[in-house]
């Protein structure tokens, strides 16, 4: 782990959990405030991606405080806890000073909730005055660190009569109940009122809704009776709007926060989606040969044998005739990188969600070695023993939706991958075959990529050739890099 160091000892920054980590969910504290903790005892488990991380202590010493509660996400370079510290007449100091020197009123520097919140706001004061004299070390600290170099206060945090964080929703609700916002103190990240806040003030009447309700919408009828004319140089700048009308949902329902690896499946599906232009070509293969080889083979080895190695096996043979899709786009550079070699995701089900881990070199690999590689990734997958770095750096996946139930599909691509192969359920259908008809093993294929990338002549073009290798299943027993 890098650390971001703190320029005082008794604070320890949150260092980086990995690479490109920027953030990590709080599974678990293991120690409490007031307990003492020896070098490297771990004193929080928390997740990142999908991967769970045991962050340790630096030093020995004695806890003074710990930042968030389980669930909430801590930043990388925020304050995560504090230690007691001697002030030199032998009294351990706390460390109130420390995290309010750190951390915004009622949140932390990256904008995780704090336990000591309250301690916080009544220190600020305090930390403002000092602010003249603990400039040039403050820039010092955040200099380089995600907590940037920022001075002075946000408006909406001090208190100071400046102008509130919010959203646009945000301050149309305000507006829709009367409150005036830049009155609301705010509890969200950074100081910023959420629509909480709005909805409290102006249930209790307090400082953000008295004396400020506009008036109601009778009060404009006048208006309203006035000839077209009269119209045209009174109508207000601005209308008022009714409040939204929130019709209840009658029976019992359960709020699941978004956090852990749903919450970065819901990021990257996102991300994919909002970046990648996705389309898809579907059609079913005769796997008939594919199942009697697996089985021979299976029973030559002794090994289980799925027909996932095999369509793993033909797509690497597939990507090298059409390299387009063995490729990332780099957004930010404007350019497609394509791959020579095939570093092959496989999409997991797990009981934590949706995992890619990955294969590195695939196409180096044989038949055999391709459903060993499988099965053990899946398993470290789903008992989260899988290292991060196995999650990472896969060139095209491979979803095999098939292995519960379904036919085709529209996989979301892997971004910034270009393309994503799901394998359906194999069934039995009739086909006809140089003029007879008989039953057949068939897998229906589902091939997505990214039309930024991939031409759809040249999706179909590479789809018809899998199912052409997947029809010579005896040439998939070797790697396909020669």
């Amino acid at each position: 782990m890098a650390h971001h160091k703190s320029s005082d000892p008794n604070v320890f920054i949150l260092p980086d959990l990995g690479e490109g980590v920027h953030e990590a969910e709080l599974k678990e504290w293991k120690v409490k405030p007031g307990d003492y903790v020896e070098e490297h005892q771990t004193v929080a488990e928390m997740e990142t991606d999908k991967a769970l991380v045991e962050v340790p202590s630096p030093r020995a010493g004695v806890i003074a405080e710990l930042f968030g509660n389980p669930g909430d996400i801590l930043k990388v370079g925020a304050p995560a806890w504090t230690y007691q510290a001697d002030d030199g007449k032998g009294h351990p100091s706390t460390a109130g000073s420390a995290s309010a020197a750190h951390a915004p009123a009622g949140s932390t520097a990256a904008g995780q909730t704090s336990r000591s919140a309250p301690s916080a706001r009544e220190a600020q004061p305090t930390t403002r005055a000092s602010d003249a004299s603990s400039q040039a070390s403050g820039e010092r600290e955040d200099a380089g660190t995600v907590v940037g170099t920022m001075t002075g206060t946000l408006g909406g945090v001090g208190g100071e009569g400046g102008k509130a964080l919010a959203t646009p929703a945000v301050r149309r609700l305000a507006r829709d109940l009367g409150v005036d916002i830049d009155t609301v103190k705010g509890t969200g990240i950074g100081g910023r009122v959420t629509e909480k806040d709005v909805r409290a003030a102006a249930s209790s009447g307090g400082a953000g809704s008295a004396g400020v309700r506009r008036a109601a919408p009778a009060t404009a009828a006048p208006a309203a009776r006035r000839s077209a004319p009269d119209l045209a140089t009174t109508v207000p700048a601005t209308v008022e709007s009714r409040p939204p009308q929130i019709v209840p949902i009658t029976g019992e329902t359960t709020r699941i926060p978004v956090r852990g690896v749903r919450r970065t499946i819901s990021l990257r599906l996102r991300e994919s989606v909002d970046k990648a232009v996705h389309f898809s070509v579907m059609d079913e293969c005769d796997v008939s040969g594919v199942d009697e080889v697996r089985t021979r083979l299976a029973a030559a080895s002794g090994e289980k044998l799925s027909y996932l190695p095999f369509v793993a096996s033909a797509v690497c043979r597939a990507l090298k005739k059409f390299p387009a899709l063995n490729a990332h786009v780099d957004d930010e550079a404007g350019e497609l990188i394509r791959y020579h070699v095939t570093h092959m995701g496989i999409a997991t089900d797990t009981e934590a969600g949706l995992a890619v881990p990955v294969i590195p070199n695939c196409d180096a690999l044989g038949l055999l070695e391709i459903s060993r590689h499988i099965a053990e990734i899946a398993r470290m997958a789903r008992d989260r023993s899988i290292p991060r770095e196995r999650l990472m750096g896969s060139t095209f996946t491979i979803s095999n939706v098939g292995s519960y139930a379904g036919r085709f599909a529209t996989p979301i691509i892997n971004y910034p991958e270009v393309g994503i192969l799901a394998a359906g359920r194999v069934r039995e259908g009739v086909i006809a075959d140089r003029g007879a008809i008989r039953i057949a093993k068939l897998l229906p294929l589902s091939l997505t990529c990214d039309h930024r990338s991939v031409d759809g002549a040249e999706a179909a073009r590479c789809l018809a050739y899998i199912m052409e290798l997947l029809q010579a299943p005896e040439e998939l027993l070797t790697p396909a890099r020669g």
